[in-house]
């Protein structure tokens, strides 16, 4: 099997990202007899496993990065990703080669015949990370949850370390109480005798996660905070109170507030799994060499082209608060935006800061659960902001550069959809290397 047969293969599952599929009636029990068949890799090394409404994806970068620069081979599993499935599988933050990434599909392939149930896409990926981990001897996995968490296919792991970074609004229908039904879906990565790493949340939600067993709570807010932050060129500076140690003036090479919050909430992860302070030089040389590539990521200045993958409501408030807080922008905003649906889009628009905006270039990403461009600007015209239809993604990127200045700034935003079809359409235009 080569690459592109490994994808196809891929292909021919179910593959619930691009249908959004509920929690109600899913189980373990396919994502369990996989693994057994494969004889438990995800059991071969210790597990960091994470989970939260937004900031998963930022935390678990950090967090192989903190482990690597201490001395560890980390292996890290997180969705979607933004431009080649290998993004997702990563051995000391380096993605995994298509060759490799065929070798670990066809074993999967070559054992699918002695399973009940045919898996789906992403148990398949899931196992096949967890697989692969093991065959290369990583000294700790660090996997993201790709839904909620209790019945996520990476749940058949047990992490040494659980982390919730925060309780948010994404897949819920806010019908009754959905904190605390979101809490205890996120609750359910916990494993009796783990140790809880616990980010923003409202306190009254602490019973849920404390009802799962951990043997110790690290909170955000009681037992580890960000105690200065302020602009620096180029990213932020910072300092942090943990459990074991303060950190002073860490530099941190990423845009906004809630970025720092996540670092914060990463390096008390990081303690927590090695049970002690970090070496202060470790951490700013982890953090130096960091990058987040969709998150508020500059790809080009004159004029200013921002890419940002925030899909809820919470992750568009933080991103519209970056741009205009940490940005000195003298003309326009030129606002391109790609919705899933399942998002209520007079919400994400207000939340983006669409009303500041000069004009919104409406598209359409490339998901099965995609908003039509059409929708996304007539909700824009009623904000009331001047809004256009340009369907595809790149296309919309070339209309904003087209009618930009120097001076204005073009915001991409939306959806990882967008961002990923975004940066592979700005590479390839000559005036935006």
């Amino acid at each position: 099997m080569n690459y592109s047969g490994a994808l196809a293969y891929l292909d021919r599952h179910i593959n619930l990202e691009a249908t959004a599929g509920r929690v109600d009636g899913l189980s373990l029990e396919k994502m369990r007899q996989l693994v057994t068949v494969l004889g438990d890799p995800q059991t071969a090394y210790p597990v960091v496993h994470i989970t939260g409404t937004n900031g998963k994806g930022s935390v678990a970068r950090m967090v192989s990065a903190l482990l690597r620069e201490h001395g560890l081979s980390v292996g890290t599993y997180t969705s979607p990703h933004l431009e080649r499935i290998n993004e997702r599988l990563a051995w000391n933050l380096d993605p995994i080669s298509d060759e490799t990434f065929a070798a670990v599909i066809q074993e999967l392939a070559d054992i699918e015949s002695m399973l009940d149930h045919p898996p789906s896409y992403f148990e398949l990926l899931t196992a096949g990370a967890f697989a692969w981990f093991a065959e290369i001897a990583v000294d700790v996995a660090v996997v993201e949850v790709g839904l909620l968490g209790r019945f996520d296919a990476t749940n058949v792991a047990d992490g040494a370390v659980a982390v919730i970074t925060n309780i948010g609004q994404d897949h819920t229908d806010l019908e009754g109480d959905w904190r605390v039904a979101i809490a205890s879906e996120k609750a359910g990565i916990i494993k009796e005798g783990s140790t809880l790493v616990l980010g923003q949340h409202d306190e009254a939600l602490r019973p849920v996660f404390d009802a799962e067993g951990p043997a110790a709570v690290i909170d955000e807010g009681t037992d580890f905070e960000v105690t200065q932050e302020l602009a620096a060129f180029g990213g932020r500076l910072f300092g942090v109170r943990t459990p074991w140690d303060t950190y002073d003036e860490v530099f941190l090479p990423l845009y906004g507030s809630h970025q720092t919050t996540n670092a914060a909430t990463a390096i008390a992860t990081t303690e927590a799994f090695f049970g002690r302070a970090l070496d202060s030089d470790t951490v700013g040389a982890a953090f130096a060499g960091l990058t987040l590539p969709g998150r508020f990521e500059i790809m080009h200045r004159n004029p200013l082209v921002i890419l940002d993958g925030a899909h809820n409501p919470d992750g568009a408030r933080a991103a519209a608060a970056t741009l205009h807080d940490e940005f000195d922008i003298a003309g326009r905003i030129v606002l391109v935006v790609g919705l899933l649906r399942g998002r209520d889009p007079l919400e994400m628009l207000r939340a983006l800061g669409a009303d500041q905006a000069d004009v919104v270039i409406a598209c359409t990403p490339d998901s099965p659960r995609a908003m039509g461009a059409d929708e996304l600007a007539a909700a824009a015209r009623g904000i009331p902001v001047m809004a256009e239809v340009v369907s595809n993604v790149g296309e919309a990127v070339g209309r904003a550069l087209a009618v930009a200045t120097e001076d204005d700034a073009v915001f991409v935003t939306g959806s990882l959809y967008v961002a990923g079809a975004a940066r592979a359409a700005l590479r390839s235009l000559d005036d935006v290397a």
